[in-house]
């Protein structure tokens, strides 16, 4: 079935296993002076475990302010060396292979971070950071082109096996590349020959240090996805270009900072959206080519190598998600891998505020040494109250440690608010993670007993060691005149087709399940109009996620009114007041509320002195997000 994914490659000299390739990404997980941490070690030791081809590292800088994050690695210093090659030596221990991507964020980057003036071709500032850079004289560029080959002969020293030049995703190469941050009239700069100058003489002054059997790769922007940036055409050109300078393989990504949902894709955007692009640069070089872009299936990967379309296939996220990908495909342990589903919220929505990755689906990731799951010394009963997310998660952990386990949920099945968050448009994928739940409680036998609400009584019959209280939120119903009317419906009750509306709806919230539910119903034709209070709607929603459900709901056409309060309900319309002037619409059929939740946890008070342990997890404690209710699930598993 998968016999194209797990068929050795080999890049240059150097022999891989499969096919499979975790690129670089930002971890911060380094020391502030750029050298690993064990834990930055255990990490990428755990994808070594998990049988992937190729590892690459998270872009190291090549001098002390090239970086644009502040504990990213670094290799502009032989005192970094030792570290690294404790990483290196792990992952070989295992059987993997892991190469060093080095690169100097240029204008990318801001004196917050680095302490000085960032750096270009030209003095532009990036729109996503608003500093100017200083423009490069000829002797800089010179300067950091040594230090480009001099990052990578360290690279080579402590022990990677081979080194990825990052020229894609708006940083320092790439912004030379484009002239969409290369405004230059030297040699640098206009014809396609003089952007691309910057990037030959890197990789000639890298082969010269490392040698002819040290393989390069280079990772591009194939399309930036920006007005007056890089296209298709333009990097097939470039292609040729860094294949004759001397690259062994090269790794087709998309996307810079300003179009940074196209760098890391949410669920909105299709399966393997940019391979096409890799394969458009594959008709035109003789090198292997490296295909990314939302591909987090195995089949998917396994129908883009036989369609020759690339040669091998970065899996980034899924990594994340679940480091074992490779050996749980090959194993045919499909229904056990945990599916990245694009919610973004764990890696790059914590990179962008400055924090480390972690992963809403795999609490282990960035973790591997914290929470390991051990046999319990002590078999016990443990009950968990609620099937949503949280309390499979507590569940699952639970009785993979041994524990007697019963699951009571008061609904006809599991998965709670996380089925209702998979209905709106592009968001089904997220039922991925729902199945894999209950595919491990019913592998690890744990007793799931729905339309049964876990209360006072059972437990004391039933007398568990601990109660694991997961029961959740509920929504808030604000105290506005004529919230009680028979349209008046609940958001997460239209999600769950419990109730139906008319043709004509006003939704009542802007937040996410708001935002959410209003584009549900535009996409099956309905007429909306959102009233939000604040000046914008799904204001701490993620960037990238954001960006295409404001284009979905412009796209169909949804009314969007904020800084508006809504003041009374009637038949048949709303009354909003903006700007200090109330306002009546009119020929409302339905209004749907959705103004936020409210923790469950009245189970809480009545156990108090009937169990030995009591945990609450997820929203029953206080309502947030996904990435703290899966954790503090697999959390109270390891601690009853």
């Amino acid at each position: 079935m998968f016999e194209k994914i797990f068929e050795p490659f080999k890049i240059g000299k150097l022999e891989l296993k499969n096919r499979l390739v975790v690129p670089a990404m930002v971890t911060n997980y380094c020391n502030p002076d750029g050298t690993a941490t064990e834990r930055y070690i255990a990490y990428h030791e755990a994808k070594a475990k998990g049988g992937w081809g190729l590892i690459i590292t998270e872009n190291y800088g090549i001098d002390e302010h090239s970086r644009g994050f502040d504990r990213a690695g670094g290799l502009w210093s032989d005192d970094q060396i030792e570290s690294h090659a404790k990483l290196t030596e792990r992952i070989h221990m295992h059987g993997g292979k892991i190469a060093a991507q080095i690169y100097h964020a240029g204008r990318q980057t801001g004196s917050q971070i680095t302490g000085v003036q960032p750096i270009a071709p030209s003095p532009i500032e990036d729109p996503t950071i608003g500093e100017i850079p200083h423009e490069l004289t000829k002797a800089e560029i010179k300067e950091l082109v040594e230090k480009f080959g001099d990052a990578a002969l360290r690279a080579k020293k402590a022990g990677f096996d081979a080194v990825e030049i990052h020229g894609a995703h708006g940083y320092l190469i790439n912004q030379f590349l484009s002239t969409f941050s290369n405004k230059r009239t030297d040699e640098y700069g206009g014809t396609i020959i003089n952007r691309t100058r910057f990037a030959v003489e890197i990789i000639e002054n890298v082969r010269k240090k490392v040698g002819d059997d040290f393989p390069i790769l280079f990772r591009i922007s194939t399309d930036e996805f920006v007005e007056g940036g890089l296209t298709i055409e333009d990097t097939k050109v470039i292609a040729r270009i860094l294949e004759q300078a001397g690259i062994d393989a090269i790794h087709c990504s998309t996307g810079v900072y300003k179009t940074m949902q196209y760098v890391i894709q949410p669920t909105a955007v299709p399966h393997g959206f940019s391979v096409h692009l890799a394969a458009e640069i594959k008709k035109v070089v003789s090198i292997p080519v490296i295909a990314v872009g939302r591909i987090n299936d195995p089949f998917i990967a396994e129908s883009v190598l036989l369609s020759e379309k690339a040669d091998l296939i970065s899996m980034g996220r899924a990594s994340l998600a679940d480091p074992d990908f490779p050996n749980k495909v090959k194993e045919g342990k499909l229904d056990d891998i945990i599916q990245c589903m694009g919610c973004v919220q764990g890696c790059i929505g914590r990179i962008v505020k400055g924090l480390d990755v972690r992963c809403v689906l795999n609490p282990l990731t960035g973790k591997e040494n914290e929470f390991a799951v051990e046999p319990a010394k002590e078999k016990k009963k443990v009950f968990v109250a609620g099937g949503g997310i949280a309390g499979m998660q507590s569940a699952i952990i639970a009785a993979r440690r041994g524990h007697e386990v019963h699951l009571y949920e008061k609904d006809n099945k599991l998965g709670g608010q996380w089925l209702l968050a998979a209905v709106p448009p592009s968001k089904a994928e997220l039922n991925t993670f729902t199945i894999w739940q209950k595919n491990q409680l019913d592998k690890l036998g744990v007793h799931v007993h729905l339309n049964a609400d876990l209360n006072e009584n059972l437990v004391e019959k039933e007398k568990p060691d601990a109660v694991i209280i997961a029961t959740g939120a509920k929504p808030f119903v604000p105290n506005i005149p004529g919230v009680n009317l028979p349209e008046v419906v609940i958001a997460q009750d239209v999600l769950a087709g419990k109730k139906d509306v008319g043709q004509s709806v006003v939704v009542v919230g802007g937040g996410l399940v708001g935002a959410e539910t209003a584009a549900h119903l535009a996409n099956h034709g309905k007429k909306v109009v959102i009233i939000e209070m604040l000046d914008e709607i799904v204001k701490d929603g993620e960037p990238a996620v954001k960006h295409f459900l404001l284009k979905d709901l412009h796209e169909h056409h949804v009314e969007i009114i904020t800084s508006a309060t809504v003041k009374e309900i009637k038949q048949g319309s709303i009354i909003i007041e903006k700007d200090h002037v109330m306002k009546e619409i009119g020929d409302v059929d339905n209004v749907v509320i959705a103004v936020g939740s409210k923790p469950e946890n009245a189970l809480n008070d009545k156990l108090q002195g009937k169990v030995e342990k009591i945990i609450t997890v997820g929203d029953a404690i206080k309502v947030r997000k996904a990435l703290e209710a899966v954790e503090e699930g697999y959390k109270a598993g390891l601690a009853v």
